[in-house]
């Protein structure tokens, strides 16, 4: 009689690290299904490295592939294209599907999401056709970027750059870190 107190305290601890944890990783074919009933998906073309990271049995090199696929055009349509995109047999990605969302995308609204650009990748002309940047910030950029290394995330090229925060909560929807 009193077993169900520890599960029902565990399930309810699992729902709030779901739902308040984007980076959690799942560890069990439960959690999928729980995160599942939570409404928790990720949409295939437009998901992070992070997003892939949470599902179980994915690797970063896996997660990596995918959104690197995902951004140089390749549109996923179903569990089939993620598997022959990973060289993976489509049984071992079957039990991840309840969390998979394939949406479809024209080309005309992909083009927002393709204008993001990585400011620890990108050249001075790439960051210059970026909305918001001019020639001289975007060499700022670079040239921060090659002195002091990698921007860790909005936060770190904010100060680094001394950006004031009315330019960030502008530039932050074309910048992908």
């Amino acid at each position: 009689m009193h077993n169900w107190l520890p599960l029902n305290f565990k399930l309810q601890k699992l729902r709030a690290k779901l739902l308040n944890d984007p980076y959690y990783r799942l560890q069990s074919g439960e959690e999928i299904q729980i995160a599942a009933q939570l409404g928790i998906r990720i949409d295939v073309n437009q998901a992070t490295v992070d997003d892939w990271l949470r599902l179980p049995g994915l690797s970063i090199h896996q997660a990596r592939s995918l959104v690197e696929l995902s951004r140089s055009g390749v549109k996923f349509y179903c569990i089939e294209d993620i598997a022959a995109a990973l060289s993976l047999p489509v049984q071992r990605l079957k039990p991840l599907e309840p969390l998979l969302h394939f949406v479809y995308y024209d080309n005309e609204s992909l083009v927002h999401t393709n204008h993001l650009v990585n400011p620890n990748t990108a050249t001075v002309e790439m960051l210059a056709q970026t909305p918001l940047i001019d020639l001289s910030l975007a060499q700022a950029v670079v040239e921060n970027r090659q002195a002091y290394g990698l921007y860790r995330n909005i936060a770190d090229f904010q100060q680094r750059l001394q950006l004031s925060a009315e330019a960030i909560a502008q530039l932050m929807y074309f910048l992908r870190f």
